[in-house]
This record gives C-alpha cells, sequence and structure tokens, in this order.
C-alpha cells in the first residue's frame, strides 16, 4: 500500500521501518525544516528493547547510552538531602534523544521517502483511499494515513476531534534548555523542589553541560501553543522568588539556542482510528512525560501496529487488533504518568 506517515519523531520512522520491511511504499512528511536536535534524554524499559532489536539498532542507541549514576535530592537551600537510583529517570538505558532521531532516520533514509518543512492541511477520506492536502506540496492520494505527529497532532485535529477534547493537562508545564555545568555534575543528576516547582539537571556526555528543566504547576494546556518571548515569561513569573540557583538559570533560559517549552499532558481519545486513518504515539495516547513511557510505548506501539497491519489484509479490523492489545499497556502508563504529576507537586 502507499502509506503517509505525520511525524518524524520516534513513532514515525520506526512505524515506516516496519512498513517498508512489509512491502509498502511509505512516505513521511515534517513540519520541522530538519530533524529536531532539542528534547530531553530518553529511556527504554520492558519490551522496547525487543523493538530496538528488531529495528537492527539496539547496539547503536547503547553505544549512546548517558550511563547515569542516580539523582540527588536537594533542599530549598540546594543542599543534598538525599538520592534516587538512576533508573528513576533513566530507565534500563537511557540516550540523548536527538541521537534516537537520528538513528532512526539513518536506518530509513534509504527506503522511506521524507519531506520536511511541510504539514498537512486537509484530509478527505472514503472507501477507495485518503485525499491529503499540505501546507507546500501537491495534493496527493494514499490508501493509509497514520498520525505519529505528537500531542498536538495535525491529523487528529482533522479527523479525530479538537485539541479542547482530546488533550488533558496534568497541572505542570516548563522549560528546558542546555547550559554551563554550574554544579559539577558528573554523569548525574540534581532535583531541587518547593510546593509547586522543581529543577531537574543533569550532566552526561559533555562535562561543561548540564541539561535544565525548569517545571511549575500550571493549569493551562494552552502555553505549548504560545511565543517563546511569551513561553519564558510565564516561566520566570512561576519561579520569582524561589532563591538558590533559579536567577543563574532564568538567565541562561533566555540564552539558550535549544530552549523547548513542553507540559505534562495526556491524549485520550474514544478510538485510535477512523476509516483508513489511525494514530501512534503521543498523538493517539500520550501518557505524559512524567509516565517515562513515552519512549517505549511509541516504539511498542509502532511494532504492533505494523504487525496487525501485515497480519490482516483489512486495514480496518488491522486497526481493531491494535488497539485491543495495545490499550490495556496504555492505560497502565497513563495512570503511572498523572502518579508522576502528583508527585511532582501539580
Amino acid at each position: 500500500m502507499k502509506i503517509l506517515i505525520s511525524g518524524a519523531s520516534v513513532a514515525g520512522p520506526a512505524l515506516a521501518w516496519f512498513l517498508h520491511r512489509d512491502g509498502h511504499e511509505v512516505t513521511v512528511v515534517e513540519r520541522a525544516p530538519a530533524l529536531r536536535d532539542s528534547g530531553y534524554a530518553v529511556d527504554f524499559r520492558g519490551p522496547a528493547f525487543e523493538v530496538l532489536e528488531e529495528l537492527g539498532i539496539l547496539e547503536e542507541v547503547r553505544a549512546h547510552a548517558t550511563g547515569m549514576t542516580g539523582t540527588d535530592l536537594l533542599d530549598a537551600d540546594g543542599d543534598r538531602v538525599g538520592a534516587l537510583p538512576p533508573e528513576t529517570f533513566a530507565g534500563e538505558l537511557e540516550v540523548p534523544k536527538r541521537e534516537l532521531t537520528r538513528i532512526l532516520h539513518e536506518h530509513t533514509a534509504r527506503t522511506v521517502r521524507y519531506v520536511f518543512d511541510d504539514s498537512i492541511n486537509r484530509i478527505e477520506q472514503d472507501t477507495t483511499g485518503v485525499r491529503v492536502g499540505f501546507e507546500r506540496a501537491a495534493p496527493d492520494t494514499y490508501d493509509l494515513v497514520v498520525g505519529a505527529d505528537g500531542v498536538h497532532s495535525v491529523v487528529r485535529r482533522l479527523v479525530f476531534a479538537p485539541h479542547s477534547e482530546a488533550i488533558r493537562h496534568l497541572g505542570l508545564s516548563g522549560v528546558g534548555f542546555s547550559t554551563a555545568n554550574h554544579l559539577g555534575l558528573d554523569h548525574r543528576g540534581a532535583l531541587w523542589q518547593t510546593p509547586g516547582r522543581a529543577v531537574y539537571m543533569f550532566s552526561a556526555a559533555d562535562r561543561d553541560r548540564m541539561s535544565v528543566s525548569l517545571s511549575f504547576a500550571c493549569d493551562s494546556p494552552a502555553l505549548d501553543l504560545l511565543d517563546r518571548a511569551e513561553q519564558e515569561r510565564i516561566t520566570r513569573d512561576r519561579m520569582a522568588g524561589a532563591g538558590w540557583l533559579l536567577p543563574r538559570l532564568l538567565e541562561d533560559m533566555s540564552a539558550a539556542t535549544d530552549f523547548y517549552f513542553s507540559s505534562a499532558c495526556q491524549v485520550h481519545l474514544d478510538r485510535w482510528s477512523e476509516g483508513r486513518v489511525v494514530l501512534v504515539g503521543d498523538a493517539g495516547h500520550c501518557a505524559a512525560p512524567t509516565s517515562g513511557m513515552g519512549t517505549s510505548q511509541a516504539l511498542i506501539g509502532a511494532r504492533t501496529l505494523a504487525r496487525h497491519l501485515a497480519d490482516c489484509d483489512d486495514h480496518a479490523k488491522a486497526y481493531a487488533s491494535y488497539e485491543q492489545e495495545l490499550r490495556p499497556y496504555v492505560t497502565e502508563n497513563q495512570e503511572i504518568g498523572r502518579e508522576g504529576a502528583r508527585r511532582f507537586g501539580a
């Protein structure tokens, strides 16, 4: 079949690899002008290792392990008061997200057509196919369309429901960026918390740099869609008066070239497919960053969807089997995500 995937992060390229292996003609369209190189480190747990091995990239991914040794717990003054084991944040294996994205792209670029700097803006379907309009490219028709385009999925908005109906904010938002390693962290993290605010920092491959996450209690999912200036302003307001290292980190935030904003959100839908269109990864069932399961869920979801499409010549039955198998796993992970947000004081 001729299949279009929207999204070139994790679920999209992984699914593209499986679909091409099974004989399909695959195109991946990505709104960003190039591969995204921002984002936290990502970790893998349980069955996700089977997917990495089947993709043929497990050892290459392992070569980029952050090698974290744990996380120090800090009090309001920045003094160490305890510690968490490495698997709390790093899972069984943790790597920079940019490395995983790069590896997946390199392993699919010769067999899958990638279109960057473009996005879907229209989807019309019937029993014969899906007619898709793009912001830049000419319209085209596909047998199937897959939304793997994240929490704010365009495919989901066009076919399933507006963001306001599908996204549930868990009360926690924040920014991420990298800066100088002010704490001298060495393959280690540090977590500072006061009511409604948290700072997580870690340093791994580059001992002169550390990754920073500034999180705060918030009840609005709309912050993710604001421009950077507004997101910085809101972050400064929520972190004002916190003391410790916060004033310096806020200055670093404004100077960062890899700034990004994200919220602890979940996606809840009654069904993950509609006609010839289906959702995978965060687009269909985000469990929230606080679950620690997003990347594993994206990989497992991609393999599960591909397997059912390969086992059944009726896409509707394949979609139903995919959802029936995966939904209990997603439900469990979403509960973990909600509990994680509660632990951060959201």
